[in-house]
């Protein structure tokens, strides 16, 4: 028995020093964490800093808080920062700009006057120490931000005004940071504040006119997703590097990253969803683990002063976050809801405070005594943890309810059917096809993305099929890296159209998104006969694409109308369409039409989607369209909305539309957009009821221009 001990040697000592150990236990606590504490009903955010207390060395000693936590610590609170940036949406935060700046302001404000009062008065402090520490109840962690991700209320208008308001805040906090810190370190001079501010807008600008040049031009060169993972990575760290070079602390360029980034990384992106994934499986996690094991309970709740310092940070900053939401409710009198969720995401404790604590700890004044000394560090330890708890609670409260509100709205709609039929038979337009079928989808309705790969029935079958089932499993990886239900058909049939059209109505789709077709030889057509037949044998919308770089790297999309669209059945569903991917893409939209036509899209958009930031400018003629050749960049995305021939907004000079692409606008982004009719193209036309459209527009032609040879002399 003895050899067997010691071939085992389970001899294990505490701390567990050894990186396995260490690395195997603190995966179990982010696995078992929430699954237990789920059933407490207390949320996962605290579960991981209550573990921290359990396992540091104030509690059982089971772990020490080695190089790893520091590490892993510093990139949890840069993914914490980055991926808020990410996440804000960038359209909503300009209609809220004021109201973000206002609750930054009074969230500052607020707590540094009361905090410097009590802190003087109170608690005896000087006046150094009191700016120091109050500034450290003025700033705030978006620790609780997974909770709004998790909910799905992220892109709430509260969220953005909170969101917006923590980059105000921490900025002015660090600011303080970086005067105190910079005085104590024979830093300061008769020019010192000018020198800071100088430092840091000058990083700004340089950091907000290359990053996202740089990061464009990367996603265009690179497709994959671990290089494109590994390289935003790269520029969190060296946004959060510079400004910690000119004195600043990390976070703020970590956060100013998120927001550069945000428009090149949709939300429904395969990357978006791996940095959201990594964040909150690994990084997060150990940050908040390791900010759990500061925790020193025995010394804190032995030490009379340590508590009273403790109660007064705790009320001071609890209060003047409070104040600072209800005076931003009251002002721009929003809902109760978003008040209680702009003080849940606004009061925890735990960045930029910490980063003050251990700054100010760090400073020796010529007394001997610590600038913020142990009373203080083991305070803001206890505010840590009870605004932690306080933020996640009110977070989680309010969030559900908030859901919950907006699911009950959304079941009070109607929710029309929605299905996109890609069909992927060349893996070069594959991820551009399914990347677009990803950006136009409605998130809220499932299944509403079928890829499909049709095998002619020939003797070359099996070599088909063999390419087929790689093209399906190419696009359900695309899909399923951004948590996305894809339903992949794989189909035998004569000729691909058949196979098209039959599976589109079998799976009822309601739209088709094909790639453009490549002409072979000088005598094939511009279109292809797979797309000419299948414009002729269906009504649904038919979106033809092709593009010439990623769709998350699109800037503008330009739409070109033709007079009528509005009269076709299509309409309101194609202009929904191009809001959505607005939105996602973080892009303007700018529509040609004519006037009237641009009325009713105006109209639309404003009662609808009123955040689309939308752009109208008058095309009077469809002959006019070469005009827009000076206006459609290399990285713009062109959208002709065209018509099939004997429908309401069909016009001749449609014929010209192949030479005038390929002659025109043959390096560009370009999708040929063909909107949903009524009927089935495939009834039959007789000499008593022939539909005759075309004649009647040769008589709007003269109408048109009559109207203009008046309106000219007029």
């Amino acid at each position: 028995m003895k050899e067997l001990a010691d071939f085992i040697d389970f001899d294990i000592h505490f701390p567990i020093t050894d990186p396995t150990w260490i690395f195997f236990l603190v995966l179990v606590i982010i696995l078992f964490a929430p699954i237990i504490l789920e059933r407490l009903r207390i949320p996962h955010i605290i579960g991981m800093i209550l573990a921290g207390v359990v396992i540091g060395e104030h509690g059982f000693n089971i772990l020490a808080r080695d190089s790893s936590f520091e590490l892993f610590g510093k990139v949890g609170l840069y993914y914490i920062m980055f991926l808020a940036g990410l996440e804000m949406n960038m359209e909503d935060f300009k209609s809220i700009r004021v109201k973000a700046t206002v609750l930054g302001l009074l969230a500052f404000i607020i707590p540094l006057g009361i905090g410097f009062w009590t802190n003087m008065n109170i608690l005896d402090y000087g006046v150094v120490t009191s700016v120091l520490l109050a500034s450290m109840y003025a700033s705030h962690t978006l620790i609780a931000y997974p909770i709004v991700i998790r909910y799905g209320i992220n892109r709430q208008r509260a969220v953005g005004i909170a969101v917006g308001g923590t980059a105000v805040t921490d900025t002015l906090t660090l600011l303080v940071l970086a005067v105190i810190s910079g005085l104590y370190k024979g830093e300061t001079s008769d020019y010192f504040w000018i020198w800071l501010v100088l430092k840091f807008l000058v990083l700004s600008i340089i950091i907000m006119y290359t990053f996202p040049r740089i990061a464009r031009w990367f996603f265009r060169r690179y497709s994959d997703n671990v290089v494109q993972y590994i390289f935003v990575l790269a520029m969190v760290f060296l946004g959060g590097g510079l400004m910690e070079l000119i004195g600043m602390e990390g976070i703020l360029g970590a956060f100013l990253v998120g927001l550069l980034l945000n428009r090149l990384i949709p939300h429904v992106s395969p990357l978006m969803n791996h940095l959201e994934f990594v964040g909150n499986a690994l990084f997060i996690p150990y940050f908040l683990i390791g900010v759990g094991m500061l925790i020193n309970l025995n010394v804190l709740f032995g030490h009379v002063e340590s508590i009273k310092v403790a109660m007064v940070m705790i009320v001071v900053a609890l209060a003047g976050k409070w104040i600072a939401s209800w005076l931003t409710q009251k002002i721009f009198r929003l809902r109760a809801l978003e008040r209680e969720l702009m003080f849940g995401l606004s009061n925890a404790q735990a960045a930029a405070t910490l980063a003050a604590v251990l700054v100010g700890y760090g400073i020796v004044l010529p007394s001997g005594e610590r600038l913020l000394n142990e009373d203080v560090l083991n305070g803001t330890i206890l505010l840590i943890l009870v605004t932690c708890i306080v933020s996640s609670f009110i977070t989680e409260h309010t969030a559900k309810r908030i859901a919950m509100h907006d699911a009950d709205v959304e079941e009070e709609k109607e929710q029309e059917k929605e299905r996109f039929l890609i069909p992927v038979a060349n893996p070069e337009t594959l991820e551009g096809l399914m990347s677009l079928g990803l950006v136009l989808r409605d998130e809220k309705l499932p299944d509403n993305l079928v890829a499909l790969s049709v095998i002619n029935d020939n003797n070359d079958s099996i070599k088909q099929e063999m390419r087929s089932k790689r093209n399906l499993e190419r696009a359900a990886q695309i899909a399923a890296s951004t948590n996305v239900k894809l339903t992949t058909v794989s189909r035998f049939d004569l000729n691909i159209t058949a196979g098209i059209l039959h599976t589109a109505k079998e799976y009822e789709a309601t739209g088709i998104i094909i790639g453009l077709h490549y002409k072979a030889s000088i005598v094939d057509s511009f279109f292809g006969n797979l797309t000419e037949n299948l414009l002729k044998n269906t009504y649904l919308q038919v979106m033809v694409v092709r593009f010439q770089m990623p769709v998350n790297t699109l800037r503008r999309i330009i739409v070109a109308v033709p007079s009528k669209a509005e009269f076709e059945h299509g309409f309101i569903k194609w202009v929904t369409y191009m809001c959505r991917m607005s939105s996602q893409l973080g892009c303007r939209v700018h529509f040609y039409a004519h006037p009237q036509t641009l009325g009713y899209i105006r109209g639309y958009i404003q009662k609808k989607h009123k955040d689309t930031r939308a752009v109208y400018s008058e095309l009077d003629d469809w002959n006019d369209l070469l005009l827009l050749t000076g206006q459609v960049n290399y990285d713009h995305l062109l959208v002709i909305v065209s018509a099939r021939r004997g429908s309401i907004s069909y016009d001749s000079s449609f014929e010209k539309l192949p030479m005038q692409v390929s002659k025109y606008f043959n390096n560009n982004s370009i999708m040929l957009l063909y909107p949903e009719q009524r009927g089935d193209p495939n009834e039959s036309l007789s000499f008593a009821d022939p539909r005759g459209f075309a004649e009647t527009q040769y008589y709007d032609k003269v109408g048109n221009w009559i109207y203009k040879w008046f309106k000219k002399h007029s």
